[in-house]
């Protein structure tokens, strides 16, 4: 089991801007979007400031958030990555299967990555995820730099707070459209 306190704050600011803009969308009917709890067992409250101290997770988490944006199903994982390389063991291999069998069942997976050092918010899409993921398992890189990104994936910070992800949803669903019109030709 993994130790609550080991990781516990590490990006929480971007999931706070997540789920500012999942309730922003959810306000204007665009999209029904929920961060998906992690369960823990406690091991040490602090009844005096009502708080954990200590916990360990339960089970393996499989993404961050799930939902829907007009009726396309979504599923995603948000990371920080504080230099140029972002580390692919940030990615666990359940959460890499679990992406697989929500687009097999015609979803559509995702990371939001924040790259610290450039104050950049990065749309990747699974299929780009995985590029890098069997790269990796091929004895390649186990890691991808910022500069092998395609940066019209960047995604928009609206109010200074709102990480607007659907306008890169969009370019994802209309890019795999493409794909897929070319493959019948």
């Amino acid at each position: 089991m993994a130790s609550w306190k080991s990781r516990g704050l590490r990006g929480s600011m971007l999931e706070e801007m997540i789920n500012i803009t999942n309730s922003k969308y959810r306000e204007k009917c665009l999209a029904l979007i929920q961060k998906v709890p992690t369960p823990i067992t406690p091991i040490s409250i602090d009844k005096e400031k009502g708080h954990i101290d200590l916990a360990f997770f339960e089970q393996k988490s499989t993404v961050d958030y799930i939902g829907v944006v007009q009726g396309v199903p979504v599923c995603f994982d948000a990371k920080e990555c504080a230099g140029d390389t972002f580390s692919l063991r940030n990615v666990h291999e359940h959460q890499v299967q679990f992406m697989k069998e929500f687009e097999a069942q015609k979803g559509v997976a995702f990371l939001l990555i924040y790259f610290k050092k450039y104050d950049i918010y990065y749309y990747m899409p699974y299929e780009m995820l995985l590029k890098f993921w069997q790269r990796s398992l091929d004895g390649g890189k186990k890691s991808f730099r910022f500069e092998e990104l395609d940066m019209s994936y960047q995604i928009k910070v609206v109010n200074g707070v709102c990480i607007h992800y659907l306008e890169q949803l969009q370019r994802d669903l209309l890019d795999r459209d493409n794909k897929k019109h070319k493959a019948n030709y």
